[in-house]
């Protein structure tokens, strides 16, 4: 049924988790995969009166990011070669994951996106609200939620 699975992580337990199970998933399925991770932008930060300076220059920060998305991307991808699942990897840099999960789903040709039910706790879930959420609500893709 499913051909091109998007799994995207973040690299949390949780995410971990869903990511082992989608591997097994594809696998069944005959399917291959496209591990995503959304790189975070460089935080501009705003000087004023007592204001705090971040050594990290935009470059370091994105090499930063590039390592993480690296190690992030490698688990999954080593997960995929042990199942012999085939496996693609790609990254964007993002402050708004939900978007850039779609785009790199419809980018790939995934027709299924496969991701945790929920990633950030407490009240900056609340506040921020689930990525899960508004990959569901804004995807023409069908989104599985993993719990």
């Amino acid at each position: 049924m499913f051909k091109h699975i998007l799994v995207p992580t973040d690299g949390s337990e949780l995410s971990r988790a869903t990511a082992k199970r989608a591997v097994s998933f594809a696998k069944e399925a005959g399917a291959r995969v496209t591990v995503f991770f959304a790189k975070p932008e460089y935080p501009i930060a705003y000087f004023g009166e007592g204001a705090l300076i971040d050594p990290t220059t935009p470059e370091k920060f994105a090499e930063l990011a590039n390592e993480q998305a690296a190690e992030y991307l490698g688990e999954v991808e080593r997960e995929c070669e042990a199942l012999g699942v085939p496996c693609a990897t790609t990254s964007a840099t993002s402050d708004i994951p939900y978007e850039a999960i779609i785009e790199a789903a419809e980018n790939a040709g995934c027709d299924l996106i496969f991701m945790a039910s929920h990633g950030r706790r407490g009240i900056s879930g609340l506040l921020l609200g689930s990525e899960t959420n508004k990959v569901l609500t804004h995807s023409k893709i069908p989104v599985l939620v993993y719990r």
